[in-house]
């Protein structure tokens, strides 16, 4: 690997200067990427509609282009999946990632780009690989082999020379020969439709390789890890990996999972966080321990976001970068190069800095409680639990909550489902100290909690080991980008998960 290692290392000097200049110029760049992309789609059928031509800055686009949800773009992206063109984005599509955005909910299919895959995608992949040596210049990352965790593919129904998948898969079936040479497993078995199958021949494959980092989402990494551990008998990675120095993950808060992989990682292992979403690739941890993301200015995608109570707006206006501020809850809206236009990702970020800008996910616009006006939202509640855990000597595997109404009763509380990989001692103890944490986190609750008046205390059910992953799989959600919904307002995820477990095993 000296001479991938040789020429990654001048590629990289040359890009660390690039991602130097959009942290001191960001305006301007954003305005020169907007631009591009107006002038790009002018003769598309979406351009030709709000005549991106005549649009001469971000305030006429925003005045003139309507925010969009995957809704309002879906008859048009189903054309393009029935093979026709320049719709959205003038360049042929033939890819389409897979994303429902939690475990259940009807499939997305999102129109990924040859410039999506080259400018955003695989751009972000180099630039991490860039940040990270340059954070750790005595790395020996590329004197082993990487482990990526992907989905799978499939041709498209609506068109033979139409595919879709995980963009995990995507990305992997369209990387240049040459980076097959620096991964595993072969990606005929990374692809692998069935994941179960799948987990097994990983397991047992890469466990024999001399691998020096791993990517992919904490917890189905996590199922491969323990996999390993178990085929090898060994108690930890760096016994079996001597040489594993780095892990990159995303696609879920980092949490919930940190301490479980803390148990099974080397001591001096790497956390790389990113934001790599099948919509594009926007943020990469570039600090050491930090718990926020440099947001990516130059990879084809232009930004607006959202204050949350211009959600249900009939008209809603949206903030510049410029126009943000540190410590605001934001809904995230793009422009991208495969053709999403003032697209609502459905992604909740808050800015930690703007100068440079970076950001950590909060959450999701359809995933918190809000029955009585809490506005409970992920990061509160991973926030709550790591708290609660570290009083009580707890170690949360996986959870998922929602509004309980008692009945008669004008007042309510948040049932929560409760998968422990360390249990505590005291269930009881353990909601009163998840209480005592989000009443400090968010003052809407903290209100509602207040003599019981609203809200009463959380109920807890703890589940048994595997509830969640059998769930999943009844789903038919293993693997890939699926995830396991963490807060709604909808009590579908509850009842379902109790439902299966008294038709199954006796819930403790």
């Amino acid at each position: 690997m000296a001479f991938i290692s040789s020429v990654f290392s001048w590629l990289m000097k040359k890009r660390l200067h690039q991602i130097a200049l959009f942290m001191k110029y960001p305006h301007d760049v954003q305005q020169e990427w907007l631009r591009k992309l107006l002038n790009t789609a002018r003769n598309t059928e979406w351009g030709k509609k709000y005549d991106y031509a005549s649009i001469t800055g971000p305030e006429e686009y925003r005045r003139r282009v309507p925010v969009s949800t995957y809704e309002d773009l879906h008859p048009l992206i189903s054309k393009i999946r029935k093979g026709q063109q320049n719709v959205l984005w003038p360049t042929d599509i033939n890819w389409f990632a897979k994303s429902s955005g939690t475990s259940a909910g009807k499939s997305k299919f999102i129109p990924v780009s040859k410039e999506a895959l080259e400018e955003c995608h695989y751009k972000g992949g180099k630039d991490l690989l860039s940040i990270y040596c340059d954070l750790n210049p005595d790395t020996e990352l590329f004197d082993g082999k990487l482990l990526g965790m992907g989905g799978s593919w499939a041709y498209d129904g609506e068109n033979p020379e139409s595919y879709y998948g995980d963009v995990s898969a995507i990305l992997m079936q369209n990387l240049p020969f040459w980076v097959e040479l620096m991964r595993t497993p072969s990606i005929s078995i990374a692809l692998m439709d069935e994941w179960e199958q799948k987990i097994e021949k990983m397991a047992r494959i890469t466990s024999g390789h001399n691998v020096t980092g791993i990517s992919g989402v904490p917890s189905w990494t996590l199922l491969l890890c323990r996999r390993v551990l178990e085929i090898t008998g060994r108690q930890n990675l760096a016994e079996v990996w001597p040489k594993l120095e780095m892990f990159v993950h995303g696609g879920v808060s980092f949490q919930p999972y940190h301490e479980q992989f803390k148990q099974i990682m080397p001591d001096n292992l790497h956390y790389m966080e990113t934001y790599n979403a099948s919509e594009g690739f926007f943020g990469i941890q570039d600090r050491r321990n930090a718990g926020d993301m440099l947001l990516m200015l130059d990879y084809g995608i232009f930004y607006e976001f959202m204050t949350l109570d211009q959600l249900n707006s009939n008209d809603p206006q949206t903030l510049g970068l410029e126009e943000v501020v540190p410590g605001v809850n934001y809904a995230m809206i793009i422009s991208t190069n495969a053709g999403l236009w003032r697209y609502m990702i459905g992604d909740t970020v808050m800015f930690t800095s703007v100068s440079p800008y970076r950001i950590h996910i909060t959450g999701r616009t359809k995933s918190f409680i809000n029955a009585f006006g809490e506005e409970l939202i992920i990061d509160n509640a991973e926030k709550a639990i790591r708290i609660a855990c570290e009083k009580t000597d707890a170690r949360v595997h996986e959870y998922t909550a929602a509004p309980h109404f008692y009945k008669n009763k004008t007042h309510a509380a948040h049932e929560w489902v409760i998968e422990f990989d360390r249990a505590p001692d005291n269930i009881e103890y353990f909601a009163e100290m998840l209480d005592n944490a989000l009443k400090s986190l968010n003052s809407d609750y903290e209100a509602k909690r207040y003599h019981n008046m609203i809200l009463d205390m959380p109920i807890i059910h703890r589940v048994p080991s595997n509830t969640f992953y059998q769930w999943m799989k009844r789903q038919g959600k293993l693997g890939g980008q699926h995830k396991v919904p963490r807060l709604s307002n909808s009590r579908k995820y509850v009842e379902d998960i109790l439902k299966d477990l008294h038709h199954g095993s006796p819930r403790p």
